[in-house]
Parts: C-alpha cells; sequence; structure tokens
C-alpha cells in the first residue's frame, strides 16, 4: 500500500490514495478494508482524508464493483470510514491510529494473559478485599516504606524460591509491575555508552529504557555462551538482557544447563544479568532461574501481570544484594511512589492461602488449550510458540506487507504485532507476534485462527508467501 501526495487541503488528500492488494489472500473486499486499516495505523490516511469513489477504485484495481462496495461496508461497519452521500467515503473523524484494530483486545500491543471461561478472579480479589477488611489488614493499604511493606517482601522471597533463588526478603523490591523494575534497574546499573547484549528482538519496555539512558544494544543470533563471548570481545559488555522462558516476542525458552553456562561465563566476565522473567512460573515445571547460578550478577523480575491478570501491577525484583536493593527501591520510589498496596497485599494473601496456585494454574490451563487450537488450525511448524504461553511468533517472507496483515488480523479481533516494533537489528527478519490471551473468547478466537489459516494458504491449498 502507499499514499500518492501528501499534501492535504481541508482533510482531504490532493492525489487520491491507492491499496495494494496485489497477492493477498482470501476475499478482495477484506484485502481492501485491511489496506484501509493498515494505511490509517501508519498515517497513510488520516482523519477527514476522502477514499477514492467506488467505481474509480474498481477501475483502478481491476475489480466488480460490487466488490469495492462490500469493502467500504465493512469499513464502515468498522467504524473506519463514514459515507457522506455524493461527497463521498471519508475516515471516520473519532478512529484514531492504533484504536482500529481490534474489538477484542484494549490495547494491541499489549500481550495479556487469556480470561478463562471458569475465570476466578473477581471472586478471588472480592474474597481477599473481604478478609483484609476483617482481619484487620487495613493498614496495609496506606503508603509504605519504599521497596514495599515487609510483609510483601517476604512473599515475594518466597515465590522467589520456587525458582531457586534463595534470597533475603531485604534483596526483594515490591515494584509497580516489571516495567517498573525494569526501570529501577536500569537505572541504578546502566549508564550513556553501555553496551547491553540482547536477542535480535528485544521487550519494547526494555527498549525504550535503554534508549532514553542512551545505551548501545547489542543484538544476538541466540543468547548462548558463544554468542556472548564474541560480542564481548569485540568491546565489554555491561549486562545481558535476557527473557529467560517464553520470550517475548520469539517464545523461545533457554534450556537448563546453556542457563547455567551463561551464568557462569557472566560470573567470570563481569557482566550483569537482567533477567526479566515475565512468564517463569507459567510451566508447570519452571525451569531455574539463571540468577540462581548467578546470585551476585542477577537482578531477576517476576511480574504478575503476564500470570495472572494485568489489573495486578505487582512486580517482585530480586537484587544482589541488600545495598542495591536499597537503590532500587529508591529508584523505584522517585518513578512510582510504592507498588499498588491493595495489589500486593492480595498477592500476599493468596500466596499464603494457596489462592495464587489456582489463579496460575486457570491461566495455564486455558493458555494449553489455546495453543492446542491454533496448532490444530494452523498446523504444526508454521509458527513458534511456548506450550503453556499465550502468544505465537510467526515468520513472514520479505514480500509480505505485515502491516496489512495485522491489520487483517486485527478486524477479526486478533491481536497481531509485527516484529518491527520489536526488532533491535535492522536486519532482523519479518516476523509477527499473534496473541492468544485477553479478552476475546474462545469461539471468537477460533474463528480469526481459521481467518489467519486462510491468510497462510492461498483458497487452492498450495502455500502463500508466509513462510
Amino acid at each position: 500500500m502507499h499514499a500518492k501526495g501528501t499534501k492535504r487541503t481541508n482533510g482531504v488528500t490532493a492525489d487520491a490514495w491507492r491499496p495494494d492488494i496485489a497477492g493477498a489472500a482470501g476475499p478482495k473486499y477484506k484485502a481492501v478494508t485491511s489496506a484501509i486499516a493498515a494505511a490509517v495505523a501508519r498515517g497513510e490516511l488520516q482523519h477527514g482524508d476522502r477514499l477514492p469513489p467506488q467505481r474509480e477504485l474498481a477501475a483502478l484495481l481491476g475489480i466488480d464493483l460490487t466488490t469495492v462496495t462490500k469493502a467500504y461496508d465493512l469499513a464502515r461497519q468498522r467504524g473506519l470510514i463514514v459515507a457522506r452521500g455524493r461527497a463521498g467515503s471519508f475516515i471516520s473523524n473519532e478512529v484514531r491510529t492504533g484504536e482500529i484494530a481490534t474489538t477484542a483486545q484494549n490495547d494491541i500491543a499489549m500481550n495479556s494473559p487469556p480470561v478463562a471461561a471458569e475465570a476466578r478472579l473477581a471472586d478471588a480479589m472480592a474474597g481477599a478485599l473481604g478478609t483484609l477488611a476483617r482481619g484487620g489488614g487495613i493498614a496495609r493499604l496506606h503508603y509504605q516504606r519504599p521497596g514495599g511493606a515487609v510483609a510483601d517482601r517476604e512473599s515475594g522471597a518466597e515465590l522467589l524460591r520456587r525458582l531457586g533463588m534463595a534470597s533475603d526478603p531485604e534483596q526483594v523490591v515490591v515494584t509497580a509491575g516489571a516495567q517498573n523494575g525494569l526501570h529501577a534497574i536500569a537505572s541504578t546499573i546502566l549508564k550513556p555508552g553501555d553496551r547491553v547484549a540482547c536477542g535480535l528482538y528485544a521487550y519494547p519496555g526494555f527498549r525504550a529504557v535503554a534508549r532514553r539512558i542512551g545505551v548501545h544494544l547489542v543484538p544476538l543470533s541466540g543468547i548462548t555462551v558463544e554468542a556472548l563471548e564474541a560480542v564481548h570481545a569485540d568491546a565489554p559488555l555491561r549486562a545481558l538482557y535476557v527473557v529467560p522462558t517464553n520470550d517475548n516476542p520469539t517464545t523461545a525458552t533457554i534450556a537448563l544447563e546453556d542457563r547455567k553456562a551463561i551464568a557462569a561465563w557472566a560470573c567470570d566476565a563481569g557482566v550483569q544479568i537482567v533477567e526479566d522473567d515475565a512468564y517463569g512460573l507459567l510451566p508447570e515445571a519452571p525451569i531455574p532461574a539463571i540468577t540462581s547460578f548467578a546470585p551476585d550478577n542477577g537482578w531477576y523480575i517476576a511480574s504478575m501481570a503476564k500470570i495472572v491478570s494485568p489489573a495486578l501491577r505487582i512486580g517482585f525484583v530480586r537484587a544482589p544484594g541488600v545495598a542495591e536493593a536499597m537503590q532500587i527501591a529508591s529508584c523505584q520510589h522517585e518513578s512510582a511512589v510504592m507498588a499498588p498496596p491493595l495489589n500486593a497485599a492480595m498477592i500476599s494473601l493468596w500466596l499464603a492461602d494457596g489462592t495464587f496456585d489456582t489463579l496460575v494454574d486457570t491461566v495455564r490451563k486455558e493458555a494449553t488449550w489455546r495453543q492446542k487450537l491454533a496448532r490444530t488450525v494452523l498446523g504444526e511448524g508454521r509458527h513458534a510458540a511456548h506450550p503453556h504461553g499465550y502468544h505465537l511468533w510467526l515468520p513472514l517472507a520479505d514480500n509480505i506487507s505485515v502491516d496489512t496483515l495485522a491489520a487483517a488480523l486485527a478486524l477479526d479481533g486478533l491481536s497481531a504485532v509485527p516484529s518491527d516494533r520489536f526488532a533491535v537489528a535492522p536486519d532482523a527478519p519479518a516476523a509477527m507476534r499473534i496473541s492468544l490471551g485477553g479478552t476475546i473468547d474462545r469461539r471468537s478466537l477460533s474463528r480469526a485462527l481459521h481467518r489467519l489459516a486462510a491468510q497462510l494458504w492461498s483458497p487452492g491449498g498450495a502455500p502463500s508467501d508466509v513462510v
């Protein structure tokens, strides 16, 4: 897709916009609608811009007028455009870039746990609030000391022991989510010009923090000792940033022996490890953290948002020592004052009475069911996934319009984020992260995945350019 002429007069493009639907799989009218959505997402079409007349667009694309009419009707149903009689069709003044994509996701860029049919979170939250009120726990809901209440730090330390990390509660800092923890860690150990190794693709939240500080990210083709040694020999690394289990976005998981080797190398080389383990507790048998083998070099983050619910903006950060934890607490206090005290108190209560494990198990079972559905619909070998995770990583051929495909999927309620949102290296292969989570229900997810399968395969059954 492209736009001819960016000059605008009274909100109307001086030259008509033309979609490129060549090679698009599925019905052509949906391809045209997806092209409109993608153009709005990229800013090529803006509020008030007039689309080409239907008859003119049909002639330009070599398709039937009825096909263009159906495309415009679908775009109008989706809230993308408005019809103004003989004046034509215009991009809606109410549509916003990034909001066009989905009715099932509140933020298409976020990877949220699936909401199970038998979701128990609301009841658990109501029960916890009642317990805290009846038990005199209301004091826990006031301002807390920097780093979190002692009881919540103890809960965090107990949780980290499950991943092989014996921790003094004073080493643990309760943060307002993982991003708050990342910000505090980076502000404590990194400075402008530092070199930090990471994968070819990295969590955008960490990329934003690195960019703000002025850190140089060094992309690795794989998180291995050999790759680390090579880039460290070029110029010393200050740290390694890694999502060890179900990497966001590639879904890769580092094996136990490789974790031990990475930890040993980091200790010998004096390289710090920033271990962002957002999904580490989702597997039925969690793998010990890299930090558990390098406790003096590792900065570990556990997040509740990715394994229970984004409503719980709680993270537990384990620093190498008490002094370092105090620095983290100071940074965390400057940016967020404290973690939400009610959320932290609920997590502590749930860890004590077993509700936490029940809630995580509910997310795990729902994610497992959705992954099986994805394998059934899409087939084996076409995407990467973790069996207990809730996103897919789909490699794409170079000639595929990633934005167009993402917009097409989003029209069906499927959250799809192009790889350039994660890419650290400019030449990283094109791919897409597709979320199976969020509020989309099973029936809608099944329908969306079948639509995705139609995008991946031509009507005749031959593989399309998606690989």
